[in-house]
């Protein structure tokens, strides 16, 4: 019996180094492997860059991480809720490979599929295959790292010939990922909206930690719920059901809003 499991998060993410290249879960703040995320910041990892969908917010998610000061890049397709992000990268603190959603999570399962590089037509025609985008600003304010050109080549997929745009694939040291279920032998089980880059993050980790709410035996899963298979997993910690789960917005009806603003007995 190959029995991934592991005593806590801090014994899971310690041999995370500086300078590791990270690929994480989540999506907004829907499926964040907080408990790592904790416990790699409390053991002082810094330099790290992280493939992540986006950054979380000041305080939760990723966002700890960075307002630490131990993010030294970012690959991300959306940017938008995170202020001091914002302010480290047109400082020239952060760097940024903006990357389209898409081609994001396209690129961290063929990271993990093995395939080298894809053809898209995402991009096409924009900086994102002109290159120019800028990556990194000086203390100036001047681009002091800019996206590269990248290849575009014509393909007859539909009839018609299309140009396309090469996006080579993601692979990285380690995975952080959260998920509702897992088994000892690492096959694990989303819920919902946390099913969203959690398997495309895991499959791209040279090491993959995940950190599960509910722990069972091999063979309590029924194998046509398993959405990723332990191959892809190579430690597990338990973190039990009722941890912190935020939620990013909360849009409620005008009506429920009226009720909620009206005294109480009225």
């Amino acid at each position: 019996m190959i029995d991934k499991t592991w005593g806590s998060a801090a014994e899971a993410v310690a041999d995370i180094p500086d300078g590791a290249s990270l690929a994480v879960g989540g999506f907004g703040l829907s499926g964040n492997p907080i408990a790592l995320i904790d416990a790699l910041l409390a053991q002082g990892t810094r330099d790290l860059s992280i493939v992540s969908n986006n950054c979380g917010v000041d305080d939760w998610g990723l966002g700890i991480l960075l307002n630490a000061k131990r993010i030294r890049k970012m690959t991300s397709s959306y940017v938008g809720e995170n202020k001091e992000f914002e302010r480290q990268f047109l400082s020239g603190e952060l760097e940024l490979e903006l990357t389209p959603q898409g081609t994001l999570a396209e690129k961290l399962r063929a990271g993990g599929s093995g395939i080298a590089a894809f053809y898209t037509q995402t991009g096409v025609g924009t900086q994102v295959a002109e290159g120019g985008l800028p990556r990194r600003y000086a203390a100036d304010g001047s681009i002091a790292v800019a996206s590269p050109v990248k290849d575009v080549r014509s393909f007859d997929v539909s009839g018609t010939a299309s140009d396309y745009v090469l996006e080579e694939a993601i692979v990285t040291d380690f995975a952080l990922v959260h998920a509702l279920r897992g088994d000892r032998h690492g096959n694990l089980v989303f819920n919902k909206a946390a099913r969203n880059f959690n398997p495309l993050a895991a499959m791209a980790g040279r090491v993959c930690i995940a950190q599960v709410e509910e722990l069972v035996e091999p063979g309590e899963l029924d194998p046509d719920t398993i959405h990723l298979p332990g191959i892809y997993v190579h430690r597990v910690v338990a973190v039990g059901s009722d941890i912190e789960k935020r939620i990013e917005r909360r849009t409620v009806s005008v009506a429920q809003a009226a009720a909620r603003e009206m005294p109480e007995g009225a």
